[in-house]
């Protein structure tokens, strides 16, 4: 039995086949395994659990089913999708999980994040988090009409495409000593998270002792799945 790891999926009504790809593998390979991860934007936008949208209701069926058959589905907030709550937990039948969470994975302790916390060098954007986290502002959303919450995350989303395009690349990954503080602060050497959509293992030496970071990749043209087993962990590709 293995472990398996996702993230960034950003299910979208506009690429219907991701969602299919997605629900092709809650059937299959994902049956295999004793428990599923996903670490955050497993939706381009969750408006509320008061307004599922259409297009994701094969998704969270799919995720359903997957419970029903016995694997475990953990599901982390992502930057997207952060106001998934109990009611999208007891739909898809998953658990959610804290960002973030250290879990023994066959004996080695691991840090799960998504891990936008850790993009310490984008300013703006961290600004920008601590903000929409922030429960006020999530009221002042939630009391708003499903067309305007549509409105208002389009808007949102038109202005985060074109202020990414102007930034740096560098400024938008990982910052070394944010991901060693997160490491020591969990007592922990080996970190996976997803965010960035670099998909790659890092090795490095962290107080005199080896530490790794795994790097979850996005679904945009196919899935990328991170497979954990006694014997480690390895990279695997899905074609839609």
């Amino acid at each position: 039995m293995a472990t398996l790891f996702i993230s960034d999926l950003h299910l979208d009504g506009r690429r219907p086949q991701i969602t299919q790809l997605f629900c092709r593998f809650l059937a299959g390979r994902a049956r295999e395994a004793e428990s599923l991860y996903i670490l955050g934007d497993l939706f381009e936008v969750w408006l509320g659990d008061d307004m599922v949208l259409p297009d994701y209701a094969e998704a969270l069926a799919a995720m359903a089913e997957l419970r029903g058959a016995g694997v475990s589905v953990y599901v982390m907030h992502g930057n997207r999708d952060f106001l998934m709550g109990t009611r999208f937990a007891d739909q898809a039948g998953c658990t959610l999980l804290d960002d973030p969470t250290v879990v023994d994975l066959y004996g080695n302790k691991t840090l799960l994040m998504h891990g936008d916390t850790l993009c310490t060098d984008d300013v703006e954007y961290q600004k920008c988090r601590a903000m929409v986290r922030n429960p006020a502002f999530q009221a002042e959303f939630l009391s708003h009409t499903p067309q305007e919450r549509i409105a208002i995350a389009n808007d949102y989303r038109a202005r985060s495409k074109a202020e990414t395009s102007m930034k740096p690349e560098d400024i938008m990954d990982v910052n070394q000593g944010a991901v060693e503080q997160a490491l020591r602060e969990a007592d922990v050497r080996q970190l996976i998270h997803g965010h960035t959509h670099r998909q790659g293992s890092h090795e490095f030496t962290l107080d005199g002792t080896s530490a790794s970071r795994l790097v979850l990749g996005d679904w945009y043209d196919r899935g990328h799945v991170l497979v954990c087993d006694a014997g480690g962990c390895r990279p695997e590709t899905l074609t839609p």
